[in-house]
């Protein structure tokens, strides 16, 4: 899943809750419905537009060619030694602020973020962004989607 999904998936929740409070309140019209919705769509776009999506066959692709850049797993060291993508480095997502200095050489290359299934690349992406790292990429299906797909793990 894409980290724009996610958070459009957080934008969706949020905008959900301001029509529900408006309608118990009875003060929402097609006005306000329609203008939350057009505002749901800006966000929406703007959240996608953060993280770039790639493909388990073209990361796959880039490491067997050895140009894959910084392949990023931002889930706890212990499910990172349960098995993750070779060559990716362990850096947690509630760590990734405090230890910037170790992946700042990459900040103007490819780095690859995944986790379990999705939901902590969005929280990475938006550390990682402000700091300067400007071309994010989500693994489609994260590891999860890996496993599934029965690409190669190292333990």
């Amino acid at each position: 899943m894409e980290s724009g999904v996610i958070h459009a998936a957080m934008f969706i929740s949020f905008v959900e809750r301001v029509i529900l409070v408006k309608e118990m309140h009875g003060n929402i019209g097609l006005f306000s419905k329609v203008s939350l919705a057009l505002f749901f769509v800006a966000g929406s776009t703007f959240c996608m537009a953060q993280v770039t999506g790639i493909s388990q066959i073209e990361l796959m692709q880039r490491i067997k060619a050895n140009h894959a850049g910084l392949i990023l797993d931002v889930r706890s060291p212990e499910e990172y030694a349960e098995g993750h993508i070779p060559g990716a480095i362990n850096i947690p997502h509630d760590q990734l602020g405090s230890r910037l200095a170790e992946i700042r050489s990459h900040k103007n290359k490819d780095v690859v973020l995944y986790c379990g299934s999705g939901g902590r690349v969005g929280i990475a992406a938006k550390t990682l962004r402000p700091a300067g790292f400007s071309q994010l990429l989500h693994l489609d299906g994260d590891m999860n989607g890996w496993r599934s797909k029965g690409l190669p793990i190292k333990n």
